[in-house]
C-alpha cells in the first residue's frame, strides 16, 4: 500500500505539471486572458492527487489502516478525481474557444464535475473513518 501510494503520488504530480503547462500554453496560443476552469486542473491534480496520496502513504505508515476494501476505495477515488478533471477540462476548453453552450450542455458538464466531486468526497470520508478506527 505504501509503495502504491508513492507511485500514485508521482503519477499525479506529473499529470498536474502537464496540465499546468497545457493551461499556460493553450491560453497563450488562443490569446485568452480571462478566467477559465482549465486553471483548476493543475491545482486539483496536485492537491487531490499528489498530496492526497503522500498523506495517505504517511497515514498507512503510522496507522496501518488498509485492508482488502482499501484498494477498491482508492480506485473509486481515482475515478472521481479523473471524472472531475474531465469536467474541468471540457468546461475550460469551451471557455477558451468561446463556444456558446446550450443550457443542457452546460448542466451536463456541471453534472459530470459534480459526480466526480461526490465520489471524491465519499471516498475521503470513508478513508478517514478507516484511519480513525485504527487510531483509536
Amino acid at each position: 500500500m505504501i509503495k502504491r501510494c508513492a507511485n500514485l503520488a508521482l503519477v499525479y504530480a506529473v499529470i498536474a505539471m502537464i496540465f499546468g503547462v497545457f493551461y499556460r500554453e493553450f491560453t497563450k496560443f488562443n490569446h485568452f486572458t480571462g478566467q477559465t476552469s482549465l486553471s483548476f486542473l493543475h491545482t486539483h491534480y496536485f492537491m487531490l492527487g499528489m498530496f492526497f496520496f503522500l498523506a495517505l502513504m504517511l497515514a498507512e505508515k503510522v496507522f496501518s489502516f488498509s485492508d482488502r476494501s482499501t484498494g477498491t476505495l482508492l480506485a473509486v477515488y481515482q475515478l472521481g478525481l479523473n471524472i472531475t478533471g474531465i469536467g474541468f477540462l471540457a468546461r475550460g476548453l469551451i471557455q477558451i474557444q468561446g463556444s456558446p453552450l446550450s443550457r443542457g450542455l452546460d448542466a451536463s458538464i456541471s453534472g459530470v464535475a459534480g459526480i466526480g466531486h461526490i465520489l471524491l468526497g465519499v471516498c475521503i470520508v470513508l478513508l478517514l473513518l478507516k484511519i480513525r478506527k485504527r487510531a483509536a
